[in-house]
């Protein structure tokens, strides 16, 4: 990757939870209103540039997890949009939360789509992550636990809109994605291909004769 595609997309995978943790601070009553709702949108912009960066890292590792798990991190990140676009309008169409809930269970369909499959996507697109980087060890153990329990808590701290566990929530999940977006600037995140087993089986082949 090159240095400056490095430098932006390790920045954003900084501000990414930098905003979203900065956007809780301006809940109202449980519910995020226009600025927090900006910078959520904001927030998912960054982390959409800083996911896809960071999967194409470690692609040539893990090809097959890449491939399957890059679309739902992606509709993960589209739905976290969705909902601070929610947030913005509760407040300025002066709806409450639960109001705006009752609402769009209204319409079932546009709901599990737009918010509830999305919502859900993101969470355990972390955490599979945080389990994928610790097993091929592109991450310390600590971090990887770090990156599996802000992704337990990011749910647990939306869902019922608890500003103090939210907060706790942000600060767990903002610790390893500061340490991945600071080895990305730096270009300690290049991982070399898995041997190929099938080449590794056969000693006498040209491919092992030429290592």
């Amino acid at each position: 990757m090159h240095s400056v595609s490095r430098i932006i997309a390790g920045g954003c995978l900084v501000m990414g939870p930098a905003l979203q943790a900065i956007s809780t601070f301006y809940w109202s009553d449980r519910y995020q209103g226009i600025t927090a709702g900006t910078l959520i949108v904001a927030a998912t912009t960054c982390w959409l540039i800083g996911l896809v960066a960071l999967y194409r890292l470690i692609e040539p590792r893990v090809p097959r997890y890449t491939a399957i798990a890059l679309p739902p991190a992606i509709y993960g990140c589209v739905g976290g949009a969705s909902f601070g676009l929610q947030g913005m309008h509760e407040e300025l169409f002066d709806v409450s939360h639960s109001e705006a809930v009752r609402l769009i269970q209204q319409h079932p369909g546009a709901a599990f789509v737009t918010f509830w499959f999305a919502g859900s996507a993101f969470p355990l697109s972390l955490f599979m992550l945080g389990v994928v980087l610790t097993r091929i060890r592109a991450v310390p153990g600590p971090i990887g636990v770090l990156l599996f329990g802000g992704a337990l808590a990011f749910p647990l701290s939306r869902v019922p809109r608890e500003i103090a566990i939210a907060h706790l929530a942000d600060l767990v999940l903002l610790v390893p994605f500061v340490y991945l977006g600071a080895r990305m600037v730096l270009g300690h995140l290049a991982l070399a291909p898995a041997a190929d087993r099938s080449t590794a089986a056969l000693p006498d082949s040209p491919m092992s004769s030429r290592q």
